[in-house]
């Protein structure tokens, strides 16, 4: 459930109107329940795992209490592979066996490996450029900022924050 309004008419029977979210699609919709109808819930589990390495289009987590391997598709962390390393410790929802989503958290350090390098005196205020980090993602970052350093990117929005 996303969000969900309970509306008491002056005529009639109280319904409740939900914006429901899939956990496998991630697709909303909303649905009016009338007073007395029962909804299934899909039971929702977390867990924090090691990213280990990718191996074709599998991502490989591991427990580090069981030290049992998980072997997670691409398509299911979707962009949220940008924002993590080798040896990172993520949380992954579970809904069953299938993982449906990732918690990361809101801002992450990452290397920049190439962008052009800064110029001694270009301090424009505001001015960007383009920066690739270590994890293959590429976001906005000032001017001064050159390859080898560490920068902090809020991961809700994919833009930089500032130097690590």
């Amino acid at each position: 459930v996303e969000c969900f309004q309970h509306v008491k008419p002056g005529k009639g029977g109280a319904f409740v109107r939900a914006t429901l979210k899939g956990v496998r699609s991630g697709k909303t919709v909303d649905r009016t329940f009338r007073a007395g109808e029962n909804v299934d819930q899909a039971i929702l589990t977390r867990r924090q795992l090691q990213y280990l390495y990718r191996e074709g289009e599998q991502l490989v987590f591991m427990d580090t209490e069981h030290f049992e391997q998980t072997y997670v598709s691409r398509e299911a962390i979707g962009d949220a592979v940008l924002w993590f390393v080798e040896g990172d410790t993520i949380e992954l929802v579970f809904h069953e066996s299938e993982v449906v989503g990732v918690n990361l958290p809101a801002s992450v350090d990452l290397e920049v490996t190439e962008t052009e390098p800064g110029i001694q005196g270009d301090r424009v205020s505001g001015a960007t450029k383009p920066a690739t980090l270590e994890t293959g993602a590429v976001v906005q970052v000032p001017l001064f900022i050159n390859p080898g350093e560490s920068v902090k990117v809020d991961t809700r929005t994919g833009e930089y924050s500032s130097r690590a």
